[in-house]
């Protein structure tokens, strides 16, 4: 969590047990005022499960939610000023645009005047002006995501919450819209806690990762941090780093399956995991470094991914420019770059 900024929302220990199997494991998080924080983690970490149980829809077998400083055991999910937006949006089929953003503010109170007032503002904001009237039936996904954001927004929740938010749409329709909602929060001052599998996405809209296996955050930091230094192999191949191997450490050398590479000066000795980076593997001529056979390729749009396997070694990926990348079958040397090989921890 940012240091300036005050905690709004502290998980102290949360703890949910289905069946005696803990899926969230005595997790501890902060999120600070302001702050777009991403959980990741593949299905069945505990993602959605830490979502739920902050918005009052699961209740915890230990530990204690705080928002603001307050104990929420015992708090009602309508009473947490939280706002929660599912994959699948939950729009009120029966109701047009308009009734479902207008929902949040007439459950508070607002008088028609306010919620149309803050229809018309919110639906401005999200890039759908003039669509109040429209049936959520015949609105596109993204369309249909932007209204489930609004309807989200529409009460002013201190905390928004987003349950894989853009899981449904197409790539290139969450590739536009994670950018818009990132400059959104951004512009409103929102609190975030989204969960997604998506690390692009994750690292596109957030200040701050949170990577989570089996219940427990195995890392967490800003995502250049997350993404130059992996905690573990499995953050690693969380990501989609193929090129992890136990190694020795001595000195900047550690003695690996696809032989002795080097490593940054101050690296973690003995025993390790490295890591190395698909732009770390220099494919050169056959004969020079270590030997091995192009076995695939893949257009990758800004480079293409070559699989490598050396002889009586792990496969290898490397990052090659499209003019530069061999074909499959082809014989190759490897050479490795120290700048992009890791030690994890």
């Amino acid at each position: 969590m940012p240091p300036s900024l005050p905690s709004l929302l502290s998980l102290e220990g949360a703890t949910v047990r289905f069946g005696g199997r803990p899926v969230l494991d005595a997790v501890g998080l902060e999120v600070a005022e302001h702050e777009i924080v991403c959980v990741l983690g593949p299905s069945g970490s505990g993602k959605s499960t830490l979502l739920r149980a902050v918005a009052g829809l699961q209740p915890l077998d230990a530990g204690r939610v705080l928002l603001d400083g307050r104990d929420q055991t015992g708090v009602p999910a309508h009473r947490r000023e939280v706002g929660l937006m599912f994959q699948d949006h939950q729009l009120f089929p029966q109701r047009d645009v308009a009734g479902n953003v207008a929902f949040g503010p007439r459950m508070h109170g607002a008088s028609k005047a306010e919620q149309a007032d803050r229809v018309r503002e919110l639906l401005e904001l999200v890039g759908l002006p003039g669509a109040a009237r429209r049936s959520v039936a015949a609105l596109s996904g993204g369309e249909q995501q932007r209204v489930a954001l609004a309807r989200a927004l529409a009460p002013r929740p201190r905390l928004l919450m987003l349950d894989e938010p853009l899981g449904q749409l197409d790539r290139s329709l969450r590739e536009r819209l994670v950018v818009e909602l990132r400059e959104l929060f951004g512009r409103l001052g929102t609190t975030v806690l989204a969960v997604t599998h998506d690390q692009g996405e994750a690292f596109a809209l957030a200040d701050r990762v949170v990577v989570m296996r089996d219940g427990r955050i195995a890392q967490q930091g800003t995502p250049l941090e997350v993404w130059q230094r992996p905690a573990d192999a499995f953050v690693a191949r969380f990501l989609g780093f193929d090129n992890v191997a136990g190694a020795t450490v001595t000195g900047t050398v550690a003695d690996t399956p696809w032989g002795k590479l080097p490593v940054p000066e101050g690296a973690p000795q003995g025993s390790r995991t490295v890591l190395v980076r698909p732009a770390g593997v220099r494919l050169v001529a056959a004969g020079t470094g270590l030997p091995g056979t192009v076995t695939a390729r893949t257009f990758r749009g800004t480079h293409v991914a070559v699989h490598v396997q050396p002889g009586g070694a792990p496969r290898l990926e490397a990052a090659c420019a499209l003019r530069d990348a061999p074909g499959v079958g082809d014989a190759v040397g490897v050479e490795f770059d120290a700048a992009e090989i890791v030690v994890l921890g």
